[in-house]
């Protein structure tokens, strides 16, 4: 039996999106809100957390490590997760250490985890090494991957999908920022599952699509044979679009600044400069090619992040909108 824990506010919601839909021409837009999970200001690693932290405790661990960004959402959630289990948190952030905390890394720090900055190209080193110390001072570590996404994690999005199919909205397409691949190799297996008709469509905001496609196919197929399930994903039946991450990891334009600007101004709904407003801005460029017929609906899962509004460079971007 796989564990899981409890950390989540379940189900999140699903709302229309009546002023962008009638705005932009295009099929009918709906958006799932896991932005609203609420473990440490909510998004989609809460899900995984939930599988995570249960394997972690089974096995008598009770230090959390993990790394990201500066930024990272994952990272926070992991850190408030770790707060909610009453567990400690490790955290090694590629990137230098600001002046002042801001954003997510200042909900880190709030959280209580301990935090180590590193260069990126030095990351997985520090990773090791900080673990192995973890070890030996009996610390009892559970290594979270990044954006918390393998086999265990990723079944958070196959019972996401599940609780979907219970809500009644029955998409023909289902689009999303994807970067670590776990949110969307659990999206396929539970899709799979339910028998979903829904069409999973990644935007990614940092990798080649090619190469993506096979980690989450990867990923995916390594939880089918965790629920030990006769179900496999070959890369090339894997949506993902490449189209809107050339200008870099974390780098906002006036794609995710537009997109940003009208989910606020006519949805009332906030998205981050990292990855929502991202997925969001190609999920605009998409609708205004063509690419969805009129009568579809569309769903648009907000995976979170907003906390990065308030931090440095983004706010100083998006205070002159």
């Amino acid at each position: 039996m796989i564990e899981r824990v409890r950390l989540a506010q379940l189900p999140t919601p699903i709302e229309a999106l009546p002023h962008l839909s009638k705005m932009l021409g295009g099929p009918q837009l709906f958006i799932k809100r896991d932005d609203l999970t609420g473990l440490g200001f909510g998004g989609n690693k809460t899900r995984k957390l939930e599988y995570l932290a249960a394997d972690a405790l089974a096995k008598g661990c009770r230090t959390l490590i993990s790394t990201g960004a500066v930024q990272s959402n994952h990272c926070r959630q992991v850190a408030a997760a770790a707060a909610r289990l009453g567990m400690d948190c490790i955290l090694v952030l590629a990137g230098e250490k600001p002046e002042q905390p801001q954003g997510n890394l200042y909900l880190d720090l709030l959280s209580g985890a301990k935090v180590t900055f590193v260069p990126k190209e030095q990351r997985d080193q520090a990773l090791a090494e900080i673990t192995k110390k973890a070890e030996a001072e009996n610390r009892k570590p559970y290594l979270i991957p990044y954006g918390g996404s393998n086999a265990i994690g990723a079944l958070g999005y196959r019972q996401a999908m599940r609780e979907l199919d219970g809500q009644g909205l029955n998409p023909d397409w289902i689009v999303f920022a994807t970067s670590s691949g776990g949110t969307q190799a659990g999206m396929l297996l539970g899709s799979r599952e339910t028998g979903s008709q829904a069409k999973i469509l990644g935007i990614s905001v940092d990798k080649p699509a090619r190469e993506f496609s096979e980690t989450i196919a990867e990923i995916a197929n390594a939880g089918a044979e965790l629920l030990q399930l006769e179900i496999r994903f070959r890369p090339e039946e894997i949506l993902v679009n490449d189209s809107y991450c050339s200008a870099g990891y974390g780098v906002i334009t006036s794609a995710e600044k537009e997109a940003i600007l009208l989910f606020a101004r006519h949805e009332a709904i906030l998205l981050d400069p990292v990855y929502t407003g991202r997925a969001a801005a190609g999920l605009l460029d998409l609708i205004r090619q063509g690419f969805f017929k009129p009568d579809e609906k569309v769903l648009f899962w907000h995976t979170g992040g907003t906390p990065a509004l308030f931090a440095e460079p983004y706010r100083g971007e998006l205070a002159t909108l």
